[in-house]
């Protein structure tokens, strides 16, 4: 697999978003078409890391990740259904499920980090009960988003944990800007009334 910085840096035929030769790639793939698999690379390369990139925030995380998401795009290229969506949408999903499990276990690895820390140092007292509140509070907060519906809790977590904007949202969900926004709001809404909180 040829490192990210030898590839174009835009789309081009047949990586274009609306391309029709992207599924055909795919298939190509799914059969061990080494070439298909350089010309899928070459095509939406730029794109997936650019994706990659603003979910992880760390050039060099971005790259491996990246590369992790082309593995599973050759190992996996099979499962692409086209009666469900575009191709360009199928490997930007796998991507930012990558991405995301990225952050997370980088988050876990530094919540370990500081539990180590934690149990090794003397705790003050009065932080106790501040540490207890903070415990019950993501508790409530993981209950609450879990009180979703699927696709408020995707729409949430792309325009509040991934930083895009609501045209974006709309974009990687292939939803009209106006579902998009409905489904954030609504979400929120949702998750302000799981949680107790007043408006």
């Amino acid at each position: 697999m040829r490192p990210l910085s030898s590839v174009p840096s835009g789309d081009s035929s047949p990586g274009g978003t609306g391309s029709p030769g992207l599924p055909g790639l795919l298939r190509r793939i799914a059969r061990g078409d080494e070439a298909a698999f350089a010309e899928l690379y070459d095509a939406t390369s730029a794109r997936v890391h650019g994706l990659v990139l603003r979910v992880v925030r760390d050039p060099a995380q971005a790259e491996e990740v990246t590369q992790e998401a082309f593995l599973q795009v050759w190992r996996q290229a099979s499962r692409y259904d086209e009666g469900l969506g575009s191709a360009i949408s199928w490997m930007l999903t796998l991507a930012h499920r990558r991405a995301v499990d990225r952050v997370r276990s980088a988050e876990s690895a530094g919540r370990n980090d500081t539990t180590y820390h934690g149990n090794t140092q003397p705790t003050p007292h009065d932080t106790t009960s501040e540490a207890a509140e903070a415990s019950m509070e993501a508790r409530r907060v993981h209950a609450a988003l879990a009180a979703l519906t699927e696709v408020q809790r995707e729409a949430l977590q792309l325009a509040y944990f991934g930083g895009y904007t609501h045209t974006e949202v709309a974009a990687m969900l292939e939803l009209p800007v106006g579902t998009a926004k409905t489904r954030i709001r609504d979400g929120l809404i949702r998750l302000r009334d799981a949680m107790g909180v007043n408006q």
